[in-house]
């Protein structure tokens, strides 16, 4: 009986301690790079060749689409040039301010309306675009024009007189291309009160091909530009700004009949897209796959480290266990499946969200490229950079919020203050950006200089604004978010100097595994069972990953 108890009581304790050592080769497996765990069991880093090869192709495919992306951006914006020469009347070449041009007379406004109906009626003679007259919302080709003027009213400046009605009308008029330029101008339509009108809006639809494609060996692209010009009155100062807009939506030709090697190399393109899927998908399995692992690992060591020193683990020693980086990739190629196949929508001509399909393959190239620091930071000399950043992120977020609360002050109080003396003030995002550009020293002398010198009291303020805003953010501010981060990178250059400060995890990773308990030999079968119990022990525990 008493030999019984006792190889009882040494199984049980072998037990422990072989799921101790098991526990502790898993983890110190876990924590391994790809290459000390190719030497410790020859385990092949599938990981790093895909994401190597993800890297590759993720980046050729955002090249191609973006060189595809920038003839689409380039037609467009030609296109709209062109318009505001064909259909605005002494037009200058560049744009006034946020609007095209100005008129200060009526028999310019008059001369500006007519010129653009003029011009759409003789499009097909004067253009030198691909292109062609569309349907507007009604379903019908021509022009329409709309005005906006108050309801009624009577007005002598000469008096200081005023009475009208604030209720806005609307007139629209449809004019098609069965009637001559000339026999518009006789309606009763355009005879228009200056001094209740508010604005005119003439808007039209046009068709165009872009043929840029064919050299590219892609399909081209059909294009619906829905144009509108607008002359404001609104502000009734003497000067009518006329804007231009131009909102270009890309449609699937209806019949293309292109010879040529074309459709084979869309076909090629196609294939590599869905090769590029594969690829993500394969990397999305197999760090989704690690992360599963990683959690159970994870538990295994919570309830061991429970039961044996009866105390939990600490947070930073739990998270150590989530791998961020493997969180990256898995965004990354979330991103990038979804874009590629918006991309290959748009390459077969079903869909046309190019800006959609941008975003998404854009920030999934930066991510992946991100993510090759994971790799580098298994060097110690390109670890400094992560560590660094690590150790500084939560300093920062804190000094970021404390600084942006004296930035937004700075900022409504230039909006209000010096909005309708100077350019840069006039709206809250304009002087976000003025401000910031301060802080990295651009521009101060012109931001100095353009405020307008009409109050003086205006100009004394300016200057205090101005100076104590950029004494506060460049000597102080900016001085101290230097020196978090500079204070955080020395701290870790001594860390790896004289070691790191050990956690619980660390401390249990060093420990010895190979402690003897007993002094006593075990018997042949005893330690038969034993060999066979580990080995079976460590084989369920053994990491996947």
């Amino acid at each position: 009986m008493q030999a019984n108890t006792f190889e009882r009581n040494a199984m049980a304790h072998l037990d422990s301690e072989v799921k101790e050592q098991c526990l502790r080769e898993d983890l110190k497996f876990y924590f391994m790079n790809p290459c000390e765990k190719y030497r410790a069991r020859h385990q092949i880093p599938w990981k790093l060749g895909l994401q190597i090869l993800k890297i590759v192709m993720v980046t050729t495919q955002l090249v191609r689409f973006g060189l595809s992306n920038q003839m689409v951006v380039a037609f467009k914006e030609e296109n709209s040039v062109a318009f505001k020469h064909l259909f605005l009347k002494g037009y200058p070449g560049t744009d006034e301010d946020d609007y095209s041009c100005s008129v200060y007379t009526q028999e310019d406004a008059y001369e500006s309306i007519f010129f653009a109906i003029s011009q759409y009626h003789h499009l097909k003679n004067i253009s030198l675009g691909t292109l062609g007259y569309g349907e507007n919302e009604d379903n019908r080709i021509g022009l329409k024009v709309c005005k906006q003027h108050y309801k009624k009213g009577t007005m002598f400046p000469s008096n200081e007189t005023l009475n009208i009605d604030s209720d806005i009308e609307i007139d629209c008029v449809h004019l098609d291309l069965s009637k001559s330029p000339e026999e518009w101008k006789n309606l009763s339509f355009f005879r228009l009160e200056f001094y209740r009108l508010l604005q005119v809006e003439i808007s039209f639809h046009l068709k165009g091909i872009d043929l840029q494609t064919i050299h590219s060996r892609e399909l081209p692209d059909c294009y619906v530009f829905q144009n509108t010009i607008t002359l404001d009155n609104k502000a009734h100062s003497g000067k009518i700004k006329i804007y231009f807009d131009s909102d270009a939506k890309i449609e699937e030709c209806k019949d293309l009949n292109i010879s040529g090697p074309i459709q084979k190399n869309t076909q090629y393109v196609l294939v590599f897209d869905a090769l590029v899927i594969v690829i993500c998908l394969a990397s999305l399995i197999l760090c989704t796959r690690s992360i599963v692992l990683a959690l159970r690992l994870r538990k295994r060591f919570l309830n061991f480290f429970l039961e044996k020193y009866n105390r939990h683990v600490c947070n930073a020693d739990q998270w150590e266990f989530i791998n961020g980086w493997y969180v990256l990739v898995i965004i990354s190629d979330l991103m990038t499946i979804i874009g590629s196949i918006l991309k290959m929508e748009i390459k077969a001509k079903n869909l046309t969200n190019y800006d959609l399909c941008s975003i998404l393959l854009g920030t999934s190239t930066l991510l992946v490229w991100v993510g090759v620091i994971r790799y580098l930071g298994y060097f110690q000399a390109y670890n400094v950079l992560i560590l660094t950043m690590q150790a500084s992120l939560p300093k920062v977020l804190r000094f970021c919020a404390c600084a942006g609360m004296i930035y937004l002050g700075y900022t409504f109080c230039g909006w209000i203050v010096l909005g309708p003396y100077h350019d840069k003030f006039e709206d809250l995002n304009t002087v976000a950006e003025c401000l910031f550009s301060l802080v990295n020293g651009d521009d101060m002398f012109a931001t100095f200089a353009q405020i307008q010198q009409k109050s003086a009291l205006v100009w004394l303020f300016s200057r205090l604004y101005l100076y104590s805003f950029i004494s506060l953010f460049i000597y102080m501010i900016l001085s101290l978010f230097i020196a978090l981060i500079t204070d955080s990178y020395d701290t870790i250059k001594k860390y790896q100097q004289n070691g790191f400060p050990e956690t619980d995890l660390q401390e249990f990773l060093k420990e010895c595994g190979s402690k003897e308990k007993y002094q006593k030999e075990p018997s042949a079968f005893l330690s038969c069972i034993c060999c066979l119990r580990r080995s079976v022990l460590c084989l369920n525990r053994s990491p996947r990953s």
